[in-house]
């Protein structure tokens, strides 16, 4: 199971990818698994050498009651402390910033894809849109034909 992050390849050009281990509680966890998040508006800072995961929706328990969590509440990544230093200095450097890609379970345990990403233009995002339909007309074509 897995959950992506389509539109930041859409907004962003994505230089590098970083896997990240994310601290969530019960209710979360089990809401994920029943495909109840949403990372499309997120994004990733780096704040006292910690870097956090921000409005990552993950929607409400069903059964959890009283004990359910905040829906859009900051969450902790977890990386190491030379890849915090090395995304926090590409970032601040160059203008960067860290998008999730996606999130998807590990041997059990969720991770999270993050992308330190550079925005696009609109200009930009035309012609990533025109060099996707040529693509799809010329496969149409190859399949139409063969």
């Amino acid at each position: 199971m897995e959950i992506n992050n389509r539109k930041a390849y859409h907004d962003y050009f994505v230089l590098e990818t970083v896997e990240a281990g994310i601290v969530l509680t019960g209710t979360e966890i089990k809401s994920i698994r029943e495909n109840g998040a949403n990372i499309k508006d997120s994004y990733a800072i780096i704040k006292n050498n910690e870097a956090f995961l921000l409005n990552a929706h993950i929607s409400h328990y069903e059964n959890a009651g009283v004990f359910n969590h905040n829906e859009n509440r900051t969450r902790k990544l977890l990386l190491n402390k030379k890849e915090i230093l090395k995304l926090k200095e590409k970032i601040t450097l160059n203008g960067y910033t860290l998008v999730p890609l996606k999130m998807y379970f590990n041997r059990g345990i969720l991770k999270v894809s993050l992308g330190i990403c550079r925005g696009k233009k609109n200009y930009d995002k035309r012609e990533s849109i025109k060099e996707r339909d040529i693509k799809r007309e010329i496969s149409r074509d190859f399949k139409n034909n063969y």
